[in-house]
């Protein structure tokens, strides 16, 4: 992926700020919680396409000892 064009690349859903991810090949809506796929150079746009973001817990888990 031209990582020229990434700020040129907006979230077609909510047109927010994408944020590029090499070891996953994906651009990420972090508003949204979707990542799009990059297929051989090419980033997907649709949200058809895109996986949904596992909610990230801020929390601790609790010590049961």
């Amino acid at each position: 992926m031209n990582k020229k064009l990434i700020p040129l690349l907006v979230c077609p859903v909510c047109k927010g700020k994408l944020e590029y991810i090499n070891k996953q090949n994906e651009l990420l809506c972090r508003r949204d919680g979707l990542a799009y796929p990059v297929r051989s150079g090419v980033p997907v746009l649709l949200e058809i396409d895109a996986r949904k973001l596992q909610p990230s817990s801020d929390k601790q888990p609790a010590d049961n000892t």
